[in-house]
């Protein structure tokens, strides 16, 4: 048999067999739940260096504002029953050339938004970019692909109101629904400030139809939103046109008895992740909220599950960095935690 005989079939074989291990890994990842894992040490880490990136906020730039271990940032999201793919921000601006993504929510949206535009960034640093900024809207956009992520803020989703009578907090109204409108990846979040109490409270009454609330269990507020938004999606979004997800709860490190620490005050001086692949603290009372919504829509809506990979990351906020004052113990630092929601949006979008 001829040398090059041989060749084109040993050269068979070797594709065969690598069609093989990618239809199996393919397999498994679809069975796989990825929320589920740990994480692992990984020296390849981070995906992108921050001091780089020109779209974080100064208070998330924990390696800017001096933050002197980075531990944190070398740690990889390892679901337990598969691998993720590596994230290829080049790849995910080639597949959804002309398309735009919208990030739609509160402070951890933005939170979420500010990682995957250094993401991309750093995958093509020598393609021009335009960026926009307000106080509510943020506009990345890369001309190369026709490609744009936005971030808008809306951390109710609902209607905030201020009326005669003050901040009305309407549970059965939306009014920024035409910005959602004509977009091909939509990312919701709201949780957070449904949970603030005293002057972090942000609103006075709460309004359902034409009666006004001076109390209600913000659990209970919470659902009457979401199912408000909930109805929206059903009614008005093409699931053949439109993708949409949710961002699940992230987590807030505020006491160190909530991961079986109680000599720990908080997030402060964290720099290890929680061994292992389960929380010992309590689960969120909105993870119920939010998972019972979903499940009732006639539309589907993925769920970014995110709850359980932030628990384990005590070590990855901010703190008193960014202040020296305010120890932040909710928001994240970028280049970090985020990163792997969008690694974990990359392999969602991927299985579509």
């Amino acid at each position: 048999m001829s040398t090059k005989k041989c060749t084109k079939i040993y050269l068979f074989f070797v594709f065969f067999h690598l069609l093989i291990v990618l239809s199996y890994e393919e397999q498994q990842l679809n069975s796989c739940n990825i929320f589920e894992g740990s994480w692992i040490y990984d020296e390849s880490y981070p995906i992108y260096d921050s001091l780089k990136c020109p779209f974080i906020n100064q208070g998330l730039n924990c390696i800017k504002n001096g933050r002197k271990d980075q531990f944190y940032l070398k740690y990889r999201w390892q679901p337990t029953d598969c691998n993720l793919p590596k994230f290829n921000g080049e790849n995910l601006l080639k597949n959804f050339r002309g398309k735009n993504f919208m990030f739609v929510g509160d402070s951890l949206s933005s939170n979420q938004w500010q990682s995957l535009a250094c993401m991309l960034h750093a995958a093509v640093p020598n393609s021009n970019y335009t960026f926009d900024s307000t106080k509510d809207r943020s506009v990345l956009s890369f001309p190369e692909f026709n490609f744009t992520v936005t971030f808008l803020k809306d951390g109710f989703l609902v209607d905030l109101v201020v009326e005669k009578v003050g901040r009305v907090l309407k549970l059965d109204t939306l009014s920024q629904t035409e910005q959602w409108k004509g977009v091909d990846v939509l990312i919701f979040n709201s949780y957070h400030w449904w949970i603030h109490t005293g002057r972090q409270q942000t609103w006075d009454y709460f309004q359902v139809g034409d009666k006004l609330y001076k109390e209600m269990d913000h659990m209970a507020a919470y659902k009457i939103a979401l199912t408000t938004w909930a109805k929206w999606i059903d009614s008005n979004v093409n699931p053949a046109v439109t993708e949409v997800f949710f961002q699940g709860i992230s987590a807030i490190h505020a006491r160190g008895k909530d991961w079986d620490e109680p000599q720990v005050k908080d997030c402060s001086g964290q720099t290890k992740p929680i061994e292992g692949s389960t929380y010992p603290g309590e689960r969120y009372p909105g993870e119920a909220v939010v998972k019972s919504v979903l499940s009732n829509m006639t539309k589907p809506v993925n769920l970014l599950d995110i709850t359980l990979l932030t628990q384990l990351r005590k070590d990855g906020h901010p703190s008193r960095v960014a202040s020296g004052a305010l120890n932040d113990c909710s928001h994240w630092c970028v280049a970090g935690v985020p990163d792997t929601w969008n690694e974990l949006l990359y392999t969602m979008l991927l299985q579509k």
